[in-house]
């Protein structure tokens, strides 16, 4: 083997040990159990649709403990950001071009519009949180929520996305190979931020914000930075959350929605990348169990149990939470695979 051949083949044993080495890996041995179960029938479409829909929601989830959880602000509005993500990745594939859901081309296209979505989200971000991040507590959450509600009002008003009856026949370009790579992706870029100087500015005004302008952070540069970083996570999960549902409208993005994912930021634990992952999954799997389980009640009994009995179901388990968990099921600890080697090597020498 020449020296050459033996230098790469080093540096890629070095990767593969190293903890971004093992996320990879982990994450394709995760695909390479499940892709052949669904291709040979035995894990049918409905869980592999539910477990695509967990992936987005990790992304979703993830973007807003950046922002609730890592720089201390409170958003209930997020899925507004997700809505302008999904209207415009969909837009592009389905009013202005109307491609099929297969073929390299098309799937370039839709990767581009996702994009696309994320950026005019993050804009959309950027410019509600110029102005209302001088704000704190209360007053920011009511600011957001108006301001999500305003995004969905907006979509609901507007003739040419479908108005109240939104967007259907959307095509379904999130199949599970590409809704995994960019959770995978999301994931890693959302920790080497919260892991950056960047990252480190944002949890020093989450700790106090006072004291952190005293040193000299630039409190509303960083909280507008925090905001504009998670809503362009959030237009990322709408659009692949429109491709994967195929149909879209209004009402999926309102207040409830933000609730939903405020549920499994703080049931997971607020300032844990590893707590929103496994919230995400968890809730989204317990959401569709709950669907089963409420089905068979409302058949066997006289009383009339819906859907909706579900989001009741969650706010107990967020009051247990709070009151017997108080910094969620993970508090701020990260799994080890998350967190990166650079960040041990400083905490060693900081001791």
């Amino acid at each position: 083997m020449s020296k050459k051949k033996r230098n790469i083949t080093q540096k890629m044993i070095r990767f593969f040990k190293s903890r971004n080495g093992k996320l990879i890996t982990g994450t394709f041995i995760f695909w390479l159990v499940l892709y052949p179960l669904n291709k040979f029938g035995i894990l049918n479409n409905y869980w592999m649709h539910v477990i695509n829909v967990s992936l987005i929601y990790i992304i979703l989830t993830v973007s807003l403990n950046l922002i609730n959880g890592f720089t201390g602000q409170f958003s209930i509005g997020h899925m507004g950001f997700a809505a302008v993500g999904a209207y415009t990745s969909s837009t592009i594939t389905t009013i202005l071009f109307k491609f099929p859901s297969h073929g390299f081309v098309p799937y370039l296209i839709f990767i581009g519009s996702m994009i696309l979505g994320g950026i005019v989200a993050a804009l959309v971000g950027f410019l509600i949180g110029l102005p209302t991040l001088r704000l704190r507590g209360d007053y920011l959450a009511i600011v957001t929520l108006a301001f999500g509600e305003i995004i969905r009002v907006t979509f609901n008003a507007i003739k040419f996305v479908g108005g109240p009856r939104g967007i259907p026949g959307i095509p379904n370009f999130s199949n599970f190979t590409l809704v995994t790579i960019v959770t995978l992706i999301s994931v890693i870029i959302m920790r080497n931020v919260i892991y950056s100087s960047i990252g480190r500015a944002f949890l020093s005004i989450r700790e106090d914000e006072v004291a952190s302008e005293l040193v000299g952070v630039h409190t509303t540069y960083y909280k507008v930075m925090g905001f504009t970083i998670g809503a362009f996570f959030a237009g990322v999960g709408g659009a692949l959350l429109a491709h994967l549902i195929q149909y879209i409208n209004p009402l999926q993005f309102g207040f409830m929605a933000t609730i939903y994912v405020l549920i499994m930021v703080y049931i997971g634990g607020i300032g844990s990348i590893s707590g929103s992952i496994v919230a995400a999954v968890g809730i989204t799997f317990l959401s569709e169990g709950l669907r089963f389980m409420l089905n068979r009640i409302d058949a066997f009994t006289p009383f009339r149990v819906g859907p909706e009995w579900r989001m009741v179901i969650f706010s107990v388990l967020l009051v247990a939470t709070m009151l017997y968990k108080t910094n969620g099921l993970m508090g701020d600890k990260e799994f080890s695979v998350l967190i990166p080697e650079e960040e041990d090597e400083n905490a060693k020498h900081g001791a």
